[in-house]
């Protein structure tokens, strides 16, 4: 049996989480948050989660380097 399991066949339902750095991922509704994780406040199946994930994580790097960057511009 093959360890990877078939989008079309998961009925997971997943929710986006964020964490301090505004960086986000998705986790099982099922399951507690990883620490230092919250809810994005989008619930979903796996790729409409990813769908609302790639049209608001627009910057990949993490808040502590933009805020650098931000600090650094003249």
């Amino acid at each position: 049996m093959p360890l990877d399991t078939d989008e079309n066949q998961d009925s997971t339902r997943y929710k986006v989480v964020l964490n301090h750095e505004e960086q986000y991922s998705i986790w099982p509704t099922d399951r507690d948050n990883p620490a230092g994780w919250r809810d994005a406040g989008k619930v979903g199946d796996k790729r409409t989660c990813l769908d609302f994930i790639n049209e608001v994580w627009t910057d990949m790097r993490p808040l502590s380097l933009r805020r650098q960057l931000d600090q650094e511009r003249p």
